[in-house]
């Protein structure tokens, strides 16, 4: 598949997860990777496929493996740098979607014309 034409869809794992208090911060690689495997099986809600999904977590939740449908990319420091970092690479190129409800990086991301969207597109309460 060209990933290249399809939508890029980058999750900022740490404030999804974070956005829903159910004891996530006991587990928070197990979080992630619920997260994920609800990216896998549900897709981005309202938004038709192909989609490249990308994870990043950081932290606690690092070494969280890749599943097909979604690529986990580890922050090395981070995670909204690295988010920002993976939006200026694929920027101009194509459709880019964030999700996010960290005001900071909403702000860094748009400025780079990427669109962005809250937790609850991925994670309904």
């Amino acid at each position: 598949m060209d990933h290249n034409a399809s939508p890029l869809v980058i999750v900022d794992a740490a404030n999804v997860v974070g956005s829903v208090p159910d004891g996530w911060w006991r587990d928070r690689r197990g979080a992630a990777e619920r997260l994920r495997d609800r990216l896998a099986s549900d897709g981005v809600p309202g938004r038709a496929g192909p989609l490249e999904v990308v994870l990043v977590v950081e932290g606690a939740a690092r070494g969280v493996e890749s599943v097909p449908g979604v690529r986990v990319e580890s922050a090395p420091g981070s995670g909204d740098d690295h988010i920002v970092e993976l939006v200026a690479r694929a920027a101009g190129g194509r459709a880019v979607l964030v999700v996010t409800a960290d005001r900071g990086l909403r702000r860094r991301v748009a400025e780079l014309g990427a669109e962005v969207a809250g937790p609850r597109t991925v994670r309904p309460v």
